[in-house]
């Protein structure tokens, strides 16, 4: 057979966790050594023993390790690396980091650096979707530099109103002023948290548009001038401004308003001389009207989804563009077909108002049959800590509709266990059986204003504790009886870890896990 010469000899992923192994695994389907990064934190990560090669960055602070630009580049150097995958987050937005890479004779596989000054910046970003004639939020044109240049701006388009980063994305260190004794303290708090995560505290003021809906568009583009865009993916169910699910289609919208907002995106992409992959995201407040929010100048967390419908490697295709090589076909020869739904399973608890959760996972079990993915960071004895994203792993479900859809993600749910720390397993299996949900009927806000987790219908958890201790001594192969209970002692003859095995096996059967 024919030897298919790969894109790249070797490629560095300069991210951490659940995308990392993510891009790791496109990589290899495409001949491709893999060269990851990681922190003190990071050591135990799947993603670091997956690769072809691991490094060290540093210590667990992001600042000293997937931020510290010169860091990444000597690693890249010393692996021989010829191309380098940012993911999301840390550094994917960042236009020096892009120019760093080309300098040093790297390919970024992501835009251009041109492309990320405008499109990675929020404020340029909304300054090209004007000029490609999309309407924009009602706010500041120009990064917000003190008080009074933001009480101009608040004057003019009225409270409430978001204080954003420029940079970065994910909905990390977006503030709310409801009126003027509260905008010092958002933007401070705004700028700080923007510094710390995207290493850049710029920040600008928006109109706060109430109810809406969060619609994005994912966009290729090749090197070629040729745009394709691949439909949308509904963002609304979010929790202050943190997406929980995503889903594609939206259930609400129209042929026509998507015909217009797909090519609202190409404006934009054209605008900025866009390469890569890339989503355009707006606002929805009416099936007549849209503006524009905001760029993502990368692989969106969300991007399974749009896979699932489009039977698509979206990794693989960024891979391809940043080679150079030209996109191939059109949008409507990558059809939609059915329903994808994500939920975001994050290491917070539902029923104590999010607050993190730290720990160490004892044990899992991911879900699995038809129509089922899972991409995860998790494993046995893993550590979570309060250093980065809680972000533990994606579930993404296909169904024929979105009702077939809703049905298997609840099913998946089900059969998603997670032991030692608590999670939002549970917010997401109340969501989907909640009726203004199963209708379409719901907005940015609706999870913050209806949507209530009642610690006191938190469910019992020692046995899921005792059981998955059970499952633990049960994959390591414990077979060993009490000596006592062999004379009689203890329930039924058999010792504690073989009780508690029993148990388990039950309970597996009867569904209680």
């Amino acid at each position: 057979m024919p030897t298919v010469t790969p894109l790249f000899n070797a490629l560095l992923v300069a991210n951490r966790g659940e995308i990392a192994l993510r891009i790791i695994r496109s990589a290899r389907d495409l001949g491709i050594r893999t060269v990851a990064v990681y922190s003190d934190a990071d050591a135990a990560l799947p993603h670091v023993r997956y690769a072809d090669e691991a490094h060290l960055l540093g210590p667990a602070p992001a600042a000293d390790s997937y931020l510290n630009i010169e860091r990444i580049l000597d690693v890249a150097r010393r692996s021989g690396a010829q191309a380098v995958h940012p993911g999301y987050g840390f550094l994917a937005e960042n236009a020096a980091f892009a120019r760093a890479c080309r300098d040093a004779g790297l390919t970024f596989v992501g835009p251009p650096p041109e492309a990320l000054a405008i499109t990675g910046d929020k404020i340029a970003a909304r300054r090209a979707a004007q000029d490609a004639g999309v309407p924009i939020i009602p706010g500041s044109i120009d990064p917000v530099t003190d008080v009074r240049d933001a009480t101009r701006v608040a004057a003019r388009i009225g409270y409430p109103l978001l204080v954003k980063p420029a940079g970065g994305g994910g909905g990390k260190g977006i503030r709310v002023a409801h009126h003027e004794e509260q905008l010092a303290r958002a933007m401070a708090s705004a700028r700080r948290e923007a510094a710390l995560s995207f290493g850049d505290g710029a920040i600008f003021i928006e109109k706060w548009l109430r109810p809406a809906r969060h619609i994005e568009i994912q966009l290729l583009a090749d090197q070629h001038g040729d745009v394709v865009t691949l439909g949308e993916r509904e963002c609304s169910i979010q929790r202050r401004r943190q997406k929980l699910l995503e889903e594609s289609p939206s259930p609400a919208l129209t042929p026509a308003l998507r015909e217009r907002m797909e090519e609202a995106a190409q404006a934009v992409a054209r605008a900025s001389h866009y390469v890569n992959a890339g989503t355009v995201e707006f606002l929805v407040t009416d099936q007549d009207h849209f503006t524009f929010l905001e760029m993502n100048s990368r692989l969106q967390v969300e991007h399974p989804v749009t896979e699932l419908v489009r039977d698509m490697d979206l990794v693989a295709e960024q891979l391809r563009l940043a080679a150079g090589e030209p996109l191939g076909y059109t949008a409507a020869q990558r059809p939609p077909k059915g329903w994808a739904m994500e939920c975001r399973i994050v290491a917070e608890d539902p029923y104590s108002n999010f607050l993190p959760s730290v720990g160490t996972v004892s044990h899992f079990r991911e879900p699995a049959g038809p129509g089922v993915r899972v991409d995860s960071m998790l494993y046995p004895g893993m550590e979570v800590s309060v250093h980065y994203d809680s972000l533990l792993a994606k579930l993404a479900v296909w169904g024929r509709d979105r009702e077939h859809c809703r049905r298997r993600m609840i099913r998946a749910l089900r059969e998603f266990t997670i032991v030692g720390i608590s999670t939002s397993i549970p917010f997401h299996l109340a969501l989907l059986d909640d009726p203004k949900f199963i209708a379409g009927q719901f907005h940015t806000d609706s999870v913050q204003e209806s949507f209530t987790m009642h610690p006191e219908a938190r469910p019992q958890t020692a046995q899921t504790a005792a059981l998955a201790a059970a499952a633990f001594l049960r994959e390591q192969g414990e077979r060993s009886l009490d000596p006592g209970a062999r004379n009689g002692a203890g329930q039924g003859g058999w010792s504690r870890q073989a009780r508690h095995r029993r148990a388990l096996e039950q309970g597996w059967r009867r569904g209680s896990l």
